[in-house]
């Protein structure tokens, strides 16, 4: 197992290197930053407004609502990479790492955008009248030649193996030690409640999903940003001193001191972008699989809508994070992944309690992250088999919560990596073909309606694209 862990440790630094996803995660989101005319900063509030207040599109077609869609792609990103994995790209890449995070988190906006326009607007109806969305479709129907077929195929193929990592027993195991960390609760105990939580969740598909996520996502968040909010108050002189050195050592690196393994700027960068990407999931195609199930009238606002989850994921939590770990010192200890977290919420919170907080946190986060990547995973599974594939994978994907919060993952973590940069390049790779296309359809939409306070005259939901318009 440690040779396997090892061989996996190297595939994972090639496909996360600087010549492999780095340039091509980057570079995707500059270039539709541009085609699509700074996108994410010029529609960002009215996006919020969309998203957050007026919530729907009554009467449009789809199986849930935008801000239920929206919920559950925050379910399946907002997870332990926002804890443990701001943590550990901290301790392996510098301060500077965050910096990267939010380059990563700004472009990927673009990404996510793009992204979940595509999975509306190539969306299909299974055979149980269900929406069914995303890279596996869009790759194929955005390109219809043998190029976007493997393409789409590939991505199904990637993202069923990594939801039962990266989705699955990762999480579970995170939530298991974590509590038995805390509260001495034993692992298997906890894995049992994990898998007949699931398991209930499941068995209603997408609507229950939404119904879910919609109620106790938005709680998870704020009880988290007000835990890390406290933490800064209580250290407010501390926050210039730490913006300047996630800044400086962005592109000069730290030396080695203490128990912190030191950093370079190649370091900072491939960190700070791989945890980011771990984190948001912007050009991974994940979430334009639940923006396929929207009621949405258009798809420009559900990209506009799906946009935001990666503003609320990596500029609002993953920076709550990082300046925790940071204005505390915490990123100094030597201590690993969530343990830096909770080491960072103890030092900055009187009583040194702040540990219990971090656990409750990785809990939800973990739990929703859960059933954001079982939906993944089965929309997939049924662009491979067709539905009668979906009811036996739920039952695998929720014995496998068990396994995971009662066995060591280490090769599992290397695994996940992996499999998470396999979804994203077929995706990119689509995502640039079509870029033209897709900015010239958010030209038209955004001419009829800037604000995206109309129901649209018009609607482009269905149809094949034509290679002129790419």
């Amino acid at each position: 197992m440690d040779q396997l862990a090892d061989v996996l440790g190297e595939i994972g630094s090639v496909v996360w290197g600087p010549f492999v996803l780095i340039p091509l995660l980057l570079g995707t989101g500059l270039y539709l930053t541009i085609r699509l005319g700074g996108l994410q900063v010029r529609k960002l509030f009215p996006a919020l407004r969309l998203a957050l207040v007026q919530r729907s599109d009554e009467g449009a077609d789809g199986d849930i609502s935008h801000y239920q869609a929206l919920t559950t792609a925050l379910a399946a990103t907002v997870g332990v990479g926002n804890i443990a994995g701001v943590a550990t790209a901290i301790h392996l890449g510098g301060p500077g790492a965050l910096f990267w995070m939010w380059v990563t988190g700004v472009l990927g906006m673009a990404s996510k955008y793009a992204e979940a326009f595509l999975g509306v607007r190539f969306r299909t109806t299974d055979a149980n009248g269900e929406k069914s969305g995303g890279p596996q479709y869009y790759l194929a129907r955005a390109i219809p030649n043998r190029f976007g077929l493997v393409l789409s195929l590939l991505f199904s193929v990637f993202a069923v193996l990594a939801s039962f990592g990266i989705g699955n027993m990762t999480q579970s195991n995170t939530v298991a030690t974590s509590i038995e960390g805390s509260f001495g609760v034993p692992l298997w105990l906890t894995g049992v409640v994990l898998t007949v939580g699931t398991g209930a969740v499941l068995l209603g598909g997408i609507r229950s999903i939404g119904k879910v996520t919609a109620g106790f996502v938005p709680m998870m968040i704020v009880f988290y940003v007000l835990g890390a909010l406290a933490v800064l108050l209580l250290n407010l002189g501390d926050i210039p001193a730490a913006l300047a050195l996630i800044v400086t050592d962005a592109f000069t690196g730290t030396a080695a001191a203490g128990g912190f393994l030191g950093s370079t700027f190649i370091l900072a960068v491939q960190y700070g972008v791989a945890r980011g990407i771990f984190s948001n999931e912007s050009g991974m195609g994940s979430a334009a699989i639940a923006a396929a199930a929207a009621q949405t009238r258009h798809p420009v606002r559900q990209g506009l809508v799906s946009m935001t989850q990666t503003f609320i994921d990596t500029l609002i939590v993953v920076s709550m994070t990082g300046l925790v770990i940071i204005t505390t010192g915490a990123w100094d200890s030597g201590i690993e992944g969530a343990g830096m977290t909770a080491a960072g919420f103890d030092a900055g919170l009187p009583g040194e309690w702040g540990h219990y907080l971090v656990t409750i946190a990785v809990v939800f986060f973990a739990f929703s992250t859960v059933l954001g990547w079982a939906y993944y995973g089965e929309r997939c599974m049924e662009r491979l088999v067709g539905v009668r594939g979906v009811r036996p994978y739920r039952a695998v994907f929720t014995l496998v919560v068990f396994v995971g919060a009662t066995t060591e993952l280490d090769v599992v973590w290397n695994f996940s990596d992996i499999m998470n940069g396999l979804m994203a390049i077929p995706n990119l790779l689509g995502l640039l073909v079509c870029a033209g296309f897709i900015a010239r359809e958010t030209r038209a939409y955004l001419a009829h309606d800037p604000d995206l306070r109309q129901e649209p005259a018009f609607s482009t939901l269905d149809g094949p694209v034509d290679a002129s318009v790419r």
